[in-house]
């Protein structure tokens, strides 16, 4: 019998499970894991549910059915949530072309997270005229926080103000302009993945 101290420390690796989740990936059933293994499917069962930890002799045998190493158990999980904090101070802030007068400014909002599925900025718009007509992939999510925004589609006009959210897809021809006095400040999500 363990104590409660093995047993915490033994459980916080996760064999059980870990088996269970190579097993299912090979397509095996708990009895072709025990006629690889000479255990039986109850054992198999309870190690997998974590009511029994396996001896290191019984881990290893599970471990070259599939072709894994002892330490591949008891490896640290290096996977994290996907996670990044971006300060207020740490935003560039550039302007939406580098030639000519600035039609908006925007700020990267989730700059440091490399394979990102998503985009999302922070955009003030300072000027009435309007961005050019552009096309991509996927679909975009707009939120004006302050003033006022128009946002043509193929041509269709919407106008949203303070409050006003947009969701659209973003093959069609689409472009951007401020109406109304003042800058108005939004916040544009674009995803272009799957």
């Amino acid at each position: 019998m363990l104590s409660e101290t093995l047993s915490d420390g033994l459980e916080a690796y996760g064999i059980g499970p870990v088996i269970r989740t190579l097993r299912l990936e090979k397509g095996l059933g708990l009895k072709e894991l025990g006629k690889h293994t000479g255990l039986s499917v109850a054992m198999l069962s309870r190690i997998e549910t974590g009511q029994v930890f396996p001896t290191l002799p019984t881990l290893f045998r599970i471990s070259m059915v599939f072709g894994v190493g002892l330490d591949y158990f008891f490896a640290p999980n290096t996977e994290k949530p996907v996670a990044a904090v971006v300060r207020r101070e740490d935003r560039l802030r550039l302007p939406n072309a580098m030639e000519g007068p600035a039609l908006f400014h925007f700020e990267s909002l989730d700059f440091p997270v490399p394979d990102r599925c998503i985009e999302a900025f922070l955009a003030d718009f300072s000027s009435d005229t309007s961005t050019e007509p552009h096309t991509h992939s996927g679909i975009e999510f707009i939120y004006v926080m302050q003033g006022g925004l128009e946002v043509r589609i193929k041509g269709e006009a919407h106008r949203l103000n303070e409050g006003d959210s947009i969701y659209f897809d973003s093959g069609p021809e689409h472009c951007y302009s401020r109406y109304g006095a003042g800058v108005c400040s939004a916040i544009v999500v674009v995803c272009t993945g799957t």
